[in-house]
């Protein structure tokens, strides 16, 4: 509906135009927006107000010269009006809703779907855990927003490729294959043998019970064999990795989520990745030595400080091989990135993008795209979860997903913007009330499926098709505001997509309950009036139909029956 207003605007000021009323050599795009006053009308426009410098006429004077170009749209409107500086408030009419509901049906599965990204390549990164535990509840609300993004992101029409980044080297790695073999020689956590750093979950018990066993591990991106020696220490860490990835990838499947490509920060290394970026930004005059270690000048580039890019003892520091991986996203042909990272991150951008201005490659300043998740805090009983059975120091993924199950957790780490903070109920999360915004949207799909059943049941007939129905006796405010929303889904994907905030279609779903809720409280379906009985099983068919559609957006099941 937004783009056929859009649509009508502009043919409005073509019409001015050509009468010599408009006299602006260029008209800005037109966008439409939503009243926060439903009184004000459907959909606004601002265009007046764009435009009244250029045409040295106040915002008014302009928003009427269109409003008399505009006409009722062939019946889209019942009327227009011109409100405040120079908005011009939009009125749908009734039959213009009720025209709607046929092209929902018509759309089935792929209603809400888009086709804005016209096929573009994106890719997204998101969780990149380094396999040296269980995932916790931060990777799990970053593995929500990360793969809802993708799927807000497929609806829209974009072609999106899934990427997760680990470590398979470095010193994380390390502390974990020593600490599997101190498990794997029989020392404990409180002998004076255990690492200093080492990992003291009970899983690493398991991996080195599994690698004595010489057990072969199976991960999406890896196949390792142990050899059950426990002197290896290299062949511990491979196998370590590779167990720990297995993990990971049943925790991921388990939420729903996967990748598409998997790739190793050691391979940047192998590759020699990183040494040809820093020998490019040599070249390029970018970096300078100073106390042994070489820095790169990315004040010049928006920084605060210049940064160390080799120190002294000849490592790299931690910024260095994600510009490399970086470069490599951009040769991949991904001209548009998003990385999908904890908050704790936020230092890096600047610096990872300094590194990809200083290449001169021709790569937009604001390239990748970043979006950052906020912490999250687990609750039961009032009190704050600290830690896992298994994990020992922290609440991980699966643990939510046994408790609560997938839908509501997934619905629990996306329902806030993500960079707020977020605190997870699980009480609240396996509640079945209305008070569970998870529930409270699943109860309305089943809700709907049973007074079908019920329908049946007492020998009413379902609409098959809009051709048997009067559409125009669905015409009360709670008949109409449940139309609205659902001609609203396109636009709420295209919203969530753009701004990468999957919150926009949870909160749209809560509304959409909350107005069918509504309508079934106050208005019967099944009446004495088989037309109007007839209309509404229609209007509940779309309203289901919406609701599974966007719900399988976010990955999250429409139960019939709960």
């Amino acid at each position: 509906m937004r783009h056929r207003i859009a649509s009508l605007v502009e043919t409005a000021l073509r019409a001015a135009s050509a009468a010599q009323e408009i006299t602006s050599p260029s008209i800005p795009a037109v966008t439409i927006g939503v009243p926060a006053n439903p009184d004000h009308g459907d959909y606004s426009c601002n265009i007046a107000m764009q435009m009244a410098k250029a045409e040295r006429r106040a915002p008014r004077q302009v928003a009427e010269t269109i409003s008399r170009h505009l006409g009722d749209g062939k019946g889209l409107l019942s009327k227009t009006d011109i409100a405040g500086p120079g908005f011009i408030n939009f009125f749908v009419s009734p039959a213009a809703w009720q025209r709607l509901l046929p092209e929902i049906e018509s759309q089935g599965a792929t209603y809400g779907r888009t086709a804005t990204g016209e096929e573009r390549k994106v890719q997204v990164e998101f969780v990149s855990a380094n396999p040296t535990g269980p995932l916790h509840i931060g990777h799990g609300r970053g593995a929500a927003i990360g793969d809802t993004i993708c799927r807000l992101l497929d609806a829209a029409g974009w072609n999106v490729t899934r990427e997760f980044y680990y470590n398979d080297a470095g010193q994380q790695i390390t502390n974990l294959a020593l600490s599997v073999q101190a498990r794997c020689l029989g020392i404990d956590t409180n002998d004076p043998r255990w690492p200093a750093d080492g990992y003291q979950g009970e899983y690493i018990r398991d991996v080195a019970a599994a690698y004595l066993a010489r057990e072969t591990v199976d991960a999406d991106d890896r196949h390792v064999t142990a050899l059950g020696d426990p002197q290896n220490l290299d062949a511990i860490r491979e196998f370590a990795v590779a167990s720990l990835r297995r993990e990971q990838d049943l925790d991921l499947k388990a939420f729903g989520v996967h990748f598409d490509v998997f790739t190793l920060e050691s391979s940047l290394y192998d590759d020699g990745r990183v040494d040809n970026v820093v020998r490019q930004l040599v070249e390029k005059g970018h970096t300078y030595e100073q106390e042994g270690a070489l820095w790169l000048r990315t004040t010049e580039f928006g920084d605060d400080k210049d940064r160390v890019m080799r120190k002294s003892d000849g490592g790299y520091t931690y910024f260095v091989p994600d510009v490399a991986y970086h470069l490599a996203k951009w040769e991949r042909g991904f001209t548009r990135v998003i990385n999908e990272q904890g908050s704790d991150h936020h230092s890096t951008i600047t610096r990872v993008r300094a590194g990809l201005q200083a290449l001169d490659r021709g790569i937009p300043q604001g390239w990748p795209e970043y979006v950052l998740h906020q912490m999250v805090t687990v609750m039961r009983g009032g009190e704050e979860v600290k830690i896992s059975k298994r994990a020992g120091s922290y609440v991980t993924l699966r643990d939510l997903i046994d408790e609560v199950g997938r839908d509501a957790t997934r619905f629990f780490f996306i329902m806030r913007k993500p960079d707020s903070q977020l605190v997870f109920d699980i009480d609240l999360a396996k509640e079945q009330s209305p008070d569970n915004p998870v529930y409270y949207v699943q109860y309305a799909h089943a809700r709907i499926c049973s007074i079908f059943e019920n329908a049946v049941e007492k020998g009413y007939a379902l609409p098959t098709d809009a051709g048997s129905v009067r559409l125009e006796l669905l015409e009360s405010t709670e008949e109409l505001q449940l139309i609205k929303l659902l001609a609203a889904l396109p636009n709420t994907v295209d919203d969530s997509a753009r701004f990468f905030e999957p919150h926009r279609l949870t909160n749209y779903l809560t509304d959409l309950a909350a107005s069918f809720h509504s309508f079934y409280n106050r208005n019967r379906v099944l009446t004495e009036n088989s037309d109007l009985t007839g209309a509404r099983l229609y209007l509940l068919k779309r309203t289901a139909q919406t609701l599974n559609n966007a719900l399988s957006i976010l990955g999250i099941s429409a139960p019939e029956r709960m």
